[in-house]
């Protein structure tokens, strides 16, 4: 494993989420667009900028099949969607494990997925 790409994965990952709940705070709370509307527009603006941010600076890939990659890197993410639901889901049901102990949980398993889905198969 590349512990560069590694870090800079993370430090991608850091900002989407800042891009993401920005953009959702925008469209919530100034526009007035309904609330899952709007965390919509946040996760795919955020996706889209971690696609580009992890494709020129994480990877420093020069494939100019840009839309296959970007459809790739999308699928991951919401597939890592589904894992961070399910997870915690799961640690919620038959667990008494503090909720945000949960989400930390299902945080990390979903980045470690992102990285390697990635690595393997958007960027390899």
């Amino acid at each position: 494993m590349d512990i560069i790409r590694f870090f800079r994965f993370g430090l991608v990952g850091a900002s989407g989420l800042c891009i993401d709940f920005c953009i959702t705070w925008i469209f919530k709370e100034k526009i007035g667009a309904n609330k899952y509307l709007s965390n919509g527009f946040g996760f795919v603006i955020a996706a889209t900028s971690n696609y580009f941010l992890n494709k020129y600076f994480t990877f420093q890939d020069a494939d100019t099949e840009v839309i296959h990659q970007f459809f790739c890197f999308i699928g991951i993410a919401l597939a890592g969607l589904g894992f961070n639901l399910g997870i915690l889901y799961c640690l919620q049901t038959f667990s008494k494990i503090n909720f945000y102990v949960s989400k930390l949980i299902a945080t990390v398993f979903v980045f470690l997925w992102n990285f390697f889905a990635n690595s393997w198969f958007t960027f390899n």
